[in-house]
């Protein structure tokens, strides 16, 4: 009777680790001694097999992961951007514009429609006062020695009254001129695409507003009193869209006519269509 080969012994398991699985036992034995098989073996698989990945509910999905991510687009601009084709009489009116304006700060494509005139009723204050002052500083040099006689005053301080007499004229003509050149700094420009206004409150304080025509909601004009009727002269108010901004400027010479102006440029900047230019260098200026 062959011997039949011993089966090694499996080892114990460690205490912790999974039981062992056992091999497949033969059915018979060939003439050297080799195990046969009623089935070819399996390859024993490892006892720790990885933990499998758990699946997520849907409801633990994230917000960031459910929202789409945006996609970046990476774009260049050219250093030497094409310019807008401006024609020959758009060139011209800007020309002529800058001429007799050179201060107003207009783009190429950019001239004055209406230059609003203010009307010479606002000079006459500082004209009644200036004047007022020096007559009265006249009168008293002139009658000096009248007033020294009445008063017991002496002769001899006449020189020094005449001299300080001339200062304070000369001051009192100053401080009018100044008024009046105050009264006609403020002035306000209307462009084929903007609303600029000039103001002017003192000698050394000084503003400028420039208002798209795009932005403007409104224009109006009032003229309140019998005298402003008369000599065709008021005000003029612009307010804007969003930030709700009242723009005003006074003593306009026929506000009914320019607020008409406005009001076309406005409309034909929205609609798309080209602002005619009304600007007379000749009568304007």
């Amino acid at each position: 009777m062959e011997n039949q080969p011993q089966t090694p012994q499996q080892p114990a398991p460690q205490q912790g680790s999974l039981p062992p699985v056992e091999p497949p036992k033969p059915v018979a034995y060939d003439a050297n001694g080799q195990p046969l098989y009623a089935a070819p073996p399996q390859q024993h698989q490892s006892q720790q097999q990885p933990p499998p990945q758990q699946s997520r509910h849907p409801q633990q999905i994230t917000v960031d992961e459910e929202r789409p991510q945006p996609q970046v687009v990476q774009m260049t601009r050219s250093y030497e951007p094409v310019g807008v084709e401006i024609s020959d009489e758009v060139k011209k009116r800007h020309a002529v514009s800058m001429e007799h304006f050179p201060k107003l700060n207009l783009s190429e494509h950019e001239y004055i429609v209406s230059a609003v005139p203010r009307h010479p009723i606002g000079m006459i204050g500082p004209l009644l006062a200036t004047a007022l002052s020096v007559s009265i500083m006249f009168i008293f040099i002139m009658n000096y020695p009248y007033i020294a006689d009445v008063t017991g005053m002496s002769m001899d301080a006449y020189g020094f009254v005449v001299l300080i007499g001339i200062l304070m004229t000369a001051l009192f003509l100053i401080g009018g001129y100044l008024a009046m050149w105050v009264y006609v700094s403020n002035r306000f420009f209307l462009t084929n695409e903007s609303v600029i206004q000039e103001i002017q409150s003192s000698i050394f304080s000084r503003k400028e507003q420039t208002v798209s025509l795009m932005n403007i909601e409104d224009a109006s004009f009032d003229q309140k009193g019998p005298i402003q009727a008369m000599l065709n002269y008021g005000s003029i108010r612009l307010s804007t869209e969003g930030e709700e901004t009242t723009y005003r400027f006074d003593y306009v010479v026929n506000p009914k006519k320019q607020i008409a102006i406005l009001n076309n440029a406005v409309e034909a900047f929205k609609n798309g269509r080209p602002v005619e230019g009304l600007f007379d260098a000749e009568n304007d200026d």
